[in-house]
């Protein structure tokens, strides 16, 4: 891959409109704890993945920071004098916090380094967030950081990002098509499917085991399917007779996660779990559950640790919410973009 380095100089400021600005081997050993090695299905390209952990209450109560993503750091960026050059970067939602401090934390970083970071949100919208990549590439982005909106759908850009000499660094969501991750130059993410063991091993233990659940989840998203294939195994694998009798695409949104979880309540008040892909479709779930009364019937499990999920817990409406460190994916991309750079192996 050509590599353009130090390209001519973009000053430009980042603007962010933050309008609130959002293989599977590993099992539970004998004493609870669940492996946290890289499980999920086979990753073409090179890479790295934070093991998530879970987020009880016993751990809300403790913690000063449950306002916070772990991790986050309260450090401003510093303004380079002189930038040696941009790079662009597309994330799937803006809206969510989670998102929020991942462009937060990026830009820190890349500014500590000289580098001026510019932050799009890509609304969900494949199609949009391909033509932000067309856009980087106009621009002669030094890289392009993209968290795709679909994992499929977005391979044209990042294929028109490699024909370019852009290399494209992953975050969060990896590409569905194996021979697309090998045209990505490096991807950071959590190990979604050992997450999604985590909320499958919090739902027995919430539920006992027994009764019909629902899954909301949200298949556009290769991380998303990671963390219900986990969860889904965890279930399996330790004889669960818990039964998942509907699952509903909550768009990774609160109320689109109210929707659905009514709909779920509706065709099976029997329900005595649902777990959310993320924790804004679980706070959502949480709404609908509580104006149908069954809030004493039905756990909730969410997934992220946001400040918002990290609450939730701590007011028991969500049971768990399997912690990602969003400020480490941040901060470990900028990094892997550096030392590509200095010539070094990824």
């Amino acid at each position: 891959m050509k590599r353009n380095r130090f390209l001519s100089v973009i000053v430009s400021i980042l603007t962010l409109s933050l309008i609130s600005c959002g293989d599977k081997n590993s099992s539970a050993g004998s004493d609870g704890e669940t492996d946290t090695a890289f499980t999920g299905s086979v990753f073409k390209g090179a890479g790295e993945f934070i093991p998530c952990e879970h987020y009880f209450f016993a751990d809300a109560e403790k913690d000063p920071n449950r306002e916070s993503f772990a991790g986050a750091s309260s450090d401003e960026a510093t303004k380079p004098e002189e930038s040696k050059g941009t790079v662009g970067m597309t994330c799937m939602n803006l809206n969510n916090p989670f998102f929020q401090l991942i462009a937060q934390e990026m830009e820190k970083a890349a500014s500590a380094a000289g580098y001026t970071l510019k932050a799009m949100d890509g609304k969900g919208d494949a199609a949009l967030q391909n033509t932000q990549i067309d856009e980087f590439i106009t621009q002669k982005c030094d890289a392009i950081f993209l968290n795709p909106a679909d994992s499929k759908a977005t391979g044209s850009g990042v294929r028109a990002a490699h024909d370019a000499g852009i290399p494209v660094f992953t975050f969060d969501i990896q590409m569905e098509d194996p021979e697309v991750q090998k045209l990505v130059t490096y991807h950071v993410g959590s190990d979604n499917y050992q997450g999604g063991r985590l909320a499958g091993e919090s739902m027995m233990k919430a539920t006992g085991g027994i009764g019909k659940i629902g899954i909301i989840n949200l298949p556009e998203a290769n991380s998303c399917k990671k963390r219900v294939d986990g969860f889904k195994d965890y279930l399996m694998e330790n004889n669960s007779k818990l039964e998942i009798v509907t699952e509903l695409n909550g768009k990774g949104d609160r109320v689109k996660g109210a929707e659905v979880a009514a709909d779920m309540l509706a065709a099976h008040g029997d329900l005595v779990g649902i777990f959310g892909i993320n924790d804004p479709c679980a706070l959502g779930a949480w709404a609908s559950v509580k104006e149908a009364g069954k809030l004493e019937q039905i756990t909730i499990i969410g997934f992220d640790g946001s400040p918002d999920g990290k609450i939730g817990v701590f007011e028991k409406k969500l049971y768990d919410t399997p912690m990602q460190f969003p400020g480490q994916m941040a901060t470990k991309t900028v990094e892997a973009f550096l030392r590509y750079v200095a010539g070094d192996e990824l």
